[in-house]
């Protein structure tokens, strides 16, 4: 498994107004560190590792050095700015190499189903994350699902990945990941709506020909309204 080392610093001036700002300006990011039965460490990294970590993909395994020792962990949440888009502040899990955990993979697609060029049919990509359990080491980056062999009357469900060695499935296995589905040809009107259109052609009797409330809306009239 891919392993990003980073170093970081313990954070200070914890709760002092203006220190977030400060920590940012200087182009580094406010964190914690958590998990694996120790306290939680409040530390600041730089701007370029985290960076450096977001682009070797989701899940990938973080070796900190601080403070004169090392923290195996996952980033397990970033924050953004609403309006930047730039990141901060980071939460980092400790793990174990010895331990199984739970976490979510993002699912990618590939391949292309013949029913799509046949039929005019359009994927549709329903679930986008898929929680597995493994062995840190084993922790995939995403999955891979092959669209190729689906057609528009059998789609994808969880339980049709295929999965890496020693990665195990913890969403219900009949959750559907994909399918197909074939676009309504709007030139075409529905039953219901060419029976509408029908009846609004015919002429108004004189029992169904509409009059106007005393509010100006229309009503309709009876017969028996006229006796």
């Amino acid at each position: 498994m891919e392993k990003v080392t980073i170093s970081a610093a313990t954070r200070e001036g914890i709760g002092v107004k203006g220190a977030l700002s400060k920590i940012r300006a200087e182009k580094n990011i406010p964190a914690v560190v958590y998990g694996g039965h120790k306290e939680p460490v409040s530390v600041t990294v730089s701007v370029k590792d985290l960076d450096k970590i977001i682009k070797a993909g989701k899940n990938t395994l973080v070796e900190i050095n601080l403070n004169g020792k090392q923290e195996l962990a996952l980033v397990k949440e970033v924050q953004y700015h609403a309006v930047t888009d730039r990141p901060i502040h980071a939460d980092f899990q400790r793990v174990s190499m010895k331990d199984k955990m739970d976490v979510v993979v993002p699912i990618r697609l590939e391949g292309t189903s013949a029913d799509i060029a046949q039929y005019g049919a359009i994927v549709e990509h329903i679930m986008r994350e898929i929680e597995v359990r493994a062995l840190v080491s084993a922790i995939p980056h995403e999955i891979v699902v092959d669209i190729t062999p689906m057609t528009i009357n059998k789609g994808i469900v969880a339980g049709d990945i295929k999965l890496p060695e020693g990665v195990e499935l913890i969403t219900d296995k009949e959750a559907p990941v994909v399918h197909l589905a074939i676009p309504k040809d709007e030139e075409t009107p529905a039953p219901a709506a060419a029976a509408a259109d029908a009846a609004a052609a015919q002429p108004e009797s004189s029992s169904t020909k509409g009059k106007k409330d005393e509010e100006g809306n229309l009503t309709k009239g009876t017969d028996a309204a006229k006796k």
